[in-house]
Formats: C-alpha cells, sequence, structure tokens
C-alpha cells in the first residue's frame, strides 16, 4: 500500500504534464493559424514610426543624462565630496557615455528600417493617410535621405578587403 502523500503527488504529475501537453498542442496551432497571414502594411508602418519616435526619445534623455551627470560630477568634485564617492559616480558617467552611441544607433537602424518600409510597400500603403505623413516627418527631421537608405540596404562581404570591416 502506498502513502497517501506519494498517490496525491503521482496524481497531480500526471495532470502537470497532461495540462503541458495540451498547451504546447495549442502553441502550436495557434502559431500555425497566423503563418498564412501577412500583417496589415498600415498597421506594421504604425509601429516603426512608434518604434522611431521611442528611440529618438530615448537618445534624447541619453544625452540629456549625460550633461546632468558631467554637472552633478563637477559639483561633486567642486564640494570636495568623498573620493570614493566621486569614483563610483565616474562609473556611473562612464556608464552613460557608453549609452549615448548606442541609443543613437538603434535610432539611426529603426529610421532605415522605416525608410526601407516605405519604399518597398509603396502600393500597399496610402500615400496620402496620416501614417505616411508622419513617417516622411520622421524622416526628415533626423535627415533620413533616399539614398541613405538604399546604400544600407545589402553589404557584400566578398568585395571587402582582408582585415576591412563592414
Amino acid at each position: 500500500q502506498e502513502h497517501p502523500f506519494a498517490l496525491n503527488f503521482l496524481k497531480s504529475e500526471k495532470l502537470r504534464s497532461k495540462a503541458s501537453a495540451e498547451a504546447s498542442e495549442l502553441k502550436i496551432t495557434n502559431m500555425s493559424s497566423r503563418k498564412g497571414k501577412t500583417a496589415d502594411p498600415e498597421k506594421q508602418l504604425t509601429i516603426k514610426i512608434n518604434a522611431c519616435k521611442r528611440l529618438a526619445k530615448e537618445a534624447v534623455y541619453y544625452e540629456k543624462e549625460v550633461k546632468e551627470n558631467e554637472e552633478k560630477l563637477a559639483k561633486m568634485r567642486a564640494d570636495g565630496k568623498d573620493p570614493y564617492d566621486i569614483k563610483k559616480f565616474e562609473e556611473v558617467l562612464g556608464e552613460s557615455y557608453m549609452m549615448v552611441p548606442d541609443s543613437k544607433a538603434r535610432l539611426k537602424k529603426s529610421l532605415e528600417d522605416l525608410s526601407l518600409f516605405l519604399k518597398s510597400n509603396l502600393d500597399g500603403l496610402d500615400q496620402e493617410s496620416k501614417s505616411v505623413s508622419d513617417a516622411k516627418d520622421i524622416l526628415s527631421e533626423h535627415g533620413v535621405s533616399d539614398k541613405e537608405a538604399d546604400d544600407v540596404a545589402e553589404t557584400k562581404v566578398d568585395d571587402l578587403k582582408e582585415g576591412e570591416a563592414f
């Protein structure tokens, strides 16, 4: 005769494995039902526009943070704060410095992606819509020209010289 706790444990394990199998089956059927559908170009454009707006705000925020931290560090030095605190704050400032180029690179990539999307979906988008207008405004505001987006489309590795980065 088995212990009652052991029986309950075995029952719960069987239920758990059955639920897990059903959940996996559900995920597979849900994912397969999406495969044939393509997202609405207008909706994709809105997502890309919002991403560009968010990344632009983020880049501005990091630049502002660097300026504030530089001022705070100068004040700490002027006030003769503890050298350990100053050293730690220099590390914080260093991290802020690293975030600026990273956020700008992500913004640039997002803007290029938006520009390429606009070009590749000219037929699927209403050129008079607010979304297309907003996208063009964002691109012009950040100085992304049509030529720049074309240049980003493909890099041939075979054409690179030895030791040259792409």
